[in-house]
């Protein structure tokens, strides 16, 4: 079935409140001019940004209206309490946010998260009213040693929130070795996993929901390859890094859509 495209945006570690801004409302503007040439229409894709916490709020105000939701990069399991540093569900739903990042490779490496702790955190953004965004993918030594599907599967079963549906939960795969090295996997390879993935949520979700739940790419996804990867039949968007900081490149990818 035809399911809708997800741009999403991970600005990760980047951005303060001057650029974030400035960027922000560079896409908020092209997006009302895009809408404007589709003669005020809905456009073919959902747009999403995920600013750093910090600037959560102002990136929020400027893209206001235009059609572009707001999301997290990550979440607390818990709604509030003693958990110094941490930014809980309910705090991102309050900032105006939709769709909350979790289990991103970066967070799976860099603090040690394993898939329960992913799961918990995509329940906890469902709990609060968003979508969760579980991101899954193998490194480079698990793909050369023929491993990639089997660790999907593993993650997904493990990572996918109890009473996961198609509005509640994006799945993202991410190979780790494709992410801001410039690396991608090429549209077969992408499409692949994303089969593999699509199968065994049947097996999860039912084959119901599979069917209308997205599937991004995340992997160093830009305007010269976007059209190519999201055409293929299982891919439904991408979850974009650094070519979302560049107004012209992001709003490139959406248009392949």
């Amino acid at each position: 079935m035809a399911r809708r495209p997800l741009i999403a945006g991970n600005w990760k570690m980047n951005g303060q409140k001057k650029d974030g801004k400035a960027l922000a409302s560079v896409l908020a503007r092209q997006m009302r001019a895009a809408k404007k040439r589709n003669k005020n229409k809905r456009l073919p894709f959902d747009m999403l940004v995920c600013p750093p916490f910090t600037i959560i709020e102002r990136v929020g105000d400027a893209v206001k209206g235009s059609g572009i939701a707001l999301g997290g990069q990550d979440c607390h399991v818990n709604e509030s309490g003693a958990h110094t540093a941490d930014v809980s569900a309910a705090m991102l739903k309050d900032l105006g946010c939709k769709f909350v990042i979790v289990g991103h490779s970066e967070r799976r490496t860099d603090h040690g998260e394993k898939d329960a702790l992913v799961k918990a955190k995509a329940e906890a953004a469902i709990a609060a009213g968003m979508t969760a965004i579980v991101c899954i993918g193998e490194t480079l030594a698990q793909r050369e040693k023929k491993q990639t599907l089997a660790v999907n599967r593993r993650q997904l079963r493990g990572s996918l929130p109890d009473g996961a549906n198609a509005k509640n939960t994006v799945i993202a795969y991410e190979p780790v070795w494709a992410i801001g090295t410039g690396k991608v996997a090429t549209p077969e390879q992408a499409q692949e996993v994303h089969a593999a993935i699509r199968a065994t949520l049947v097996q999860l979700v039912g084959e119901a929901e599979a069917d209308k739940m997205r599937i991004l790419y995340g992997g160093s996804m830009k305007p010269g390859n976007a059209s190519e990867l999201i055409s293929q039949p299982d891919i439904d968007g991408g979850l974009i890094g650094g070519a979302s900081l560049k107004a012209d490149d992001f709003m490139g990818i959406a248009k392949s859509c």
